[in-house]
């Protein structure tokens, strides 16, 4: 059995702080992404476009 000692404290909060840095600096990388035109649309929300596309389709042929 192992317990946590003081000495594995500053590694977490470090690792946090690190972790913390990382997304802030792929936030800053997506958002300068999207100034320069490179946004993309999300895969779900072009499946999403599609089922109801599809959807609508097939409610008027069965419908009608």
């Amino acid at each position: 059995m192992t317990t946590s000692g003081p000495s594995e404290r500053p590694e977490r909060g470090t690792e946090r702080q690190n972790w913390i840095e990382r997304r802030r600096e792929k936030i800053r990388a997506e958002v300068d992404r999207n100034r320069r035109g490179e946004y993309t649309v999300p895969t779900w929300v072009l499946a999403l476009a599609l089922i109801l596309i599809v959807g609508g389709w097939l409610a008027l042929i069965f419908l009608a």
